[in-house]
């Protein structure tokens, strides 16, 4: 998912530093003896919108290192296979005003980008559908490759959009975007649905039905307790954190991580600063604001930045965000939500080049490991958080769509959507 800063908090000063104690070589050997065993299924990766946005539609730039290229990237195949990714879900993000058969355009694009990232490096890559294909897939060495749909405006009010999409490999949706929809609410608009409308349980029901996974990252409160109400499987939220650490309305309170515990789903850690540290937030939306000022663009970080920015970073320091701080937010959903209910969802790629220090790409995930085994996190619980849940989660929602195979495919359109 792309980012953008929402004005109108108030700048904080820096907070202190965080203080972290640094992984034993112990701790940081256990955690590859356990990504080896069980690698790291992300719920959430924004390269196929870099690819298709930014880099001229060439997938060649997988195999290139981001780093190296004009627009630094956050995910390559050498990193991945650093940091021991072995299943990724792969954003089809579009923007949320782009609406209509427009809609349905662009988000065939990105599929099409995600396939042919995956045809075109069929040593590392291949296409997932079921859980059945992720454990196959990661047995041989490679990347297990999953789609996800960012956006109920991506089906343009349509069940049989939805399932074409589930045709081309899609695996999630995740029922908003930053615009509240017709029949769903988002957690950054005004509500105009009263969480879920009939039209959007009926969405809900359908995704059931065709084993497409639903994603409640990016809704409202409102809408995420109506989509835990209806489904007949587990939902997921695929990269998203905790409010109770940082409260932004993206992230997830404590009634709803334990709602989305008892419903036995999983909520994926995003590893965004802003969803991270309520800090580094106040922070970005000052510099947002400077930048803007100056009409120069606010989301590039570091020396790439524009000069008053560089200037503007000096003069007031970003607050510190940690391998630690993405650690505590695995912590308390593990806590609320309990060890069976949590994942990871780096978002990479789509994090305008912020992260946590020391993980800004996939290679970074061995250090969280790392550290969770330092707090002393048994392999069990390493191992259900890297792809043990979420196969658990996807085996499930396979069942309940066996279960309903016999149903009728849903021909409701909601006009309203258009």
């Amino acid at each position: 998912m792309r980012h953008f800063a929402f004005l109108g908090l108030a700048f904080a000063l820096a907070a202190p530093a965080n203080a972290q104690t640094v992984p034993s070589p112990a701790d940081t050997a256990r955690a590859e003896r356990v990504l080896a065993r069980a690698p790291v299924i992300d719920g959430h990766n924004d390269l196929a919108w870099e690819i298709g946005h930014y880099q001229g539609g060439s997938v060649a730039v997988a195999r290139k290192g981001g780093a190296d290229l004009p627009r630094p990237l956050q995910t390559d195949l050498a990193r991945m296979k650093a940091g021991h990714v072995g299943g990724q879900f792969w954003s089809v993000w579009i923007p949320a005003d782009v609406t209509g058969p427009k809609a349905v355009e662009l988000t065939l694009e990105q599929i099409d980008v995600v396939r042919r990232l995956v045809a075109g490096n069929p040593d590392a890559l291949a296409l997932a559908t079921t859980a059945a294909d992720v454990r196959r897939i990661m047995a041989s060495g490679r990347t297990a490759s999953l789609i996800g749909v960012e956006g109920g405006h991506q089906i343009d009010g349509r069940l049989s959009v939805l399932r074409q999409y589930r045709a081309l490999g899609v695996g999630y949706m995740t029922l908003t975007h930053s615009r509240s929809l017709p029949w769903a609410d988002s957690s950054t608009d005004e509500a105009v649905a009263g969480g879920l409308s009939p039209f959007g349980k009926r969405v809900v029901a359908e995704m059931n039905r065709i084993g497409m996974l639903v994603d409640v990252s990016h809704v409202a409160d409102s809408t995420m307790r109506a989509a835990l109400a209806a489904s007949k499987a587990p939902v997921i939220a695929s990269h998203s954190s905790a409010r109770a650490l940082a409260p932004v309305p993206r992230n997830i309170p404590d009634d709803l991580l334990a709602a989305i515990g008892a419903n036995g789903g999983i909520v994926m850690v995003n590893f965004y600063p802003a969803f991270l540290s309520g800090a580094w937030k106040q922070w970005d939306v000052a510099r947002t604001a400077y930048a803007k000022s100056l009409a120069v663009p606010g989301d590039v970080y570091g020396p790439r930045a524009a000069a008053p920015l560089v200037e503007w970073d000096r003069a007031h320091p970003m607050p510190r965000v940690t391998v630690a701080t993405v650690a505590d937010h695995i912590e308390h959903v593990a806590k609320i939500a309990g060890h069976d209910h949590v994942g990871l969802g780096g978002d990479f790629d789509g994090i305008d080049n912020t992260a946590p220090e020391g993980m800004n790409g996939v290679d970074g995930y061995p250090k969280v490991i790392a550290e969770l085994a330092r707090r002393g996190w048994s392999d069990g619980d390493l191992a259900k958080l890297t792809d043990g849940n979420i196969l658990r989660v996807m085996e499930r929602a396979e069942t309940v769509a066996a279960s309903m195979a016999d149903l009728p495919a849903d021909d409701a359109t909601d006009r309203s959507a258009k």
